[in-house]
């Protein structure tokens, strides 16, 4: 008997708290499909150059030289061959220095060594990438553009940046640190606060596109017609929306977001901007939400659980906050990311993008392809709960295969148990032990609930399931 097993995900989340990071169609194309028959790749990345607190202790450590123009050159590559066709610049400036050279402030690299934003454009370039440059930070990550020094040094900025990029060959665009939260309604401060920059930015480069990455889809009142004339009103090319999964707004988001996410396809349709999805790979390795804490890589089998509501809600385009430090190639001569974990996600998506089965069979499940499915709300009544102790199911096999879907919420105290056992027999009276494996494990588990799911071929009358659950276990058989 062939058996084969991979961890697939139902993102969730727990605690209830505020959040904001940025985290084959055109960009500017509203046309939402009809029927989605594969999980949209991700093909866009932020980088961050600034180390600001302890979430990038992992993405960008602070005892390493971040500006080490060959270290980008290289990760440009990898993130290349990870299939990223956009690089997102999340800031080029930090406490008033540049990661450019720039004439309005001072340095953040040594002047006699090519800046690593000229680095990374140029990688940029030669592998056919294209760059959404930032106009910040004019201070630090908390710029309040309600400050008149602040959004005039963002237009500074911009204007400086376009003299010494604008003809570049991966400049694509600008990306506008204007970081506000959606719901209920988008403000007028931040319609105004993005339309300013826009201006500018449409005078000094009328073919660059402009992208923003907003939060609040959680909290959003998309039935409010207020919703959809605010968003009118902005003057960008393309919203790449933060779904929060990573920053735990809501503690089983994906039902819900996956009607969020049409609500929203269908408020482009009219308003004529690109949709994309911002999908948040990160957990975190201590606090929820909290600058203290580090941000560590989710299971890759929730995510792909984010890019599927993401694809199936009509998103045209996936990237993410955060590919590039997070998710790592392990032969990589520059090894960012968490420890091991980052290795384990790379392995996951690249093997993913590859066509790999296991990863499709994930597809059919989050698509709705094989039918409904249990979900990661513990009160979904198609899962089976089972309580601390050791339990047999028997079950005559009416095909090929056997797929074990099991909860894993450590948070509500359902955690799937740590080994399961095979039997077959022809008869339903003589049983033939026929393997004992693991089931999947992820140490980042704190804050999510995800579905686990092993996938065995087997050939037999009948099968007896066994396990010991030191916890309460909730699990689908299929």
């Amino acid at each position: 008997m062939k058996i084969r097993i991979i961890a697939l995900a139902l993102a969730a989340a727990f605690a209830l708290s505020g959040c904001g990071h940025p985290g084959g169609q055109s960009d500017n194309c509203c046309t939402q499909k009809t029927e989605v028959d594969e999980v949209l790749p991700v093909t866009g990345t932020f980088i961050n150059l600034p180390y600001q607190d302890v979430r990038n202790k992992y993405t960008n450590p602070p005892h390493i030289d971040n500006t080490d123009p060959q270290m980008w050159a290289a990760k440009v590559a990898e993130m290349k061959k990870m299939g990223m066709e956009y690089l997102v610049f999340m800031s080029v400036a930090n406490e008033q220095k540049a990661y450019y050279p720039s004439g309005l402030m001072g340095r953040h690299y040594p002047e006699w060594r090519k800046s690593p934003v000229d680095a990374i454009m140029d990688a940029a370039a030669e592998h056919g990438m294209k760059v959404f440059m930032s106009t910040g930070w004019a201070k630090d990550q908390d710029d309040n553009l309600r400050d008149p020094k602040i959004k005039g040094r963002q237009i500074q900025m911009m204007e400086e940046l376009a003299g010494i990029y604008g003809d570049h060959p991966a400049f694509y665009g600008w990306y506008l640190p204007v970081e506000d939260c959606l719901g209920p309604v988008l403000t007028d401060y931040a319609v105004e606060a993005v339309n300013a920059l826009t201006d500018r930015a449409r005078e000094l480069t009328p073919a660059a596109k402009i992208l923003i990455s907003p939060y609040g889809i959680f909290n959003s009142d998309f039935d409010d017609p207020r919703y959809e004339q605010q968003l009118s009103r902005l003057k960008v090319d393309i919203i790449a929306y933060q779904d929060e999964v990573g920053c735990v707004r809501e503690r089983y988001p994906l039902t819900r977001q996956r009607e969020n996410w049409k609500k929203l396809r269908a408020i482009h349709d009219k308003t004529g901007v690109a949709m994309w999805a911002n999908c948040e790979s990160f957990a975190w390795e201590k606090g929820t939400n909290d600058r203290s804490s580090a941000l560590v890589p989710a299971p890759f089998s929730r995510f792909l659980s984010q890019q599927a509501a993401a694809t199936a809600g009509g998103a045209e385009k996936i990237i993410s906050f955060v590919f590039c430090g997070l998710v790592e190639d392990p032969s990589s001569p520059y090894q960012l990311g968490q420890p091991h974990w980052s290795a384990d996600f790379y392995e996951d998506y690249m093997d993913w993008l590859a066509g790999g089965r296991d990863w499709k069979l994930a597809e059919e499940f989050f698509l709705g392809k094989r039918g409904t499915a249990a979900t990661e709300d513990i009160s979904d009544p198609r899962w089976t709960r089972y309580t601390p102790g050791t339990h047999e199911v028997i079950l005559e096999h009416k095909g090929p295969e056997l797929v074990i879907r099991m909860l894993n919420s450590h948070k509500d105290g359902i955690v799937p148990p740590s080994k399961l056992f095979i039997f077959t027999s022809e008869d339903g009276g003589k049983w033939t032990l026929d393997c004992i494996r693991d089931t999947p494990a992820w140490a980042n588990t704190n804050h999510d609930a995800f579905v686990d799911l092993m996938v065995f071929d087997i050939d037999a009358k009948y099968i007896k399931l066994a396990f010991t659950a030191e916890y309460d276990a909730y699990i689908e058989i299929r």
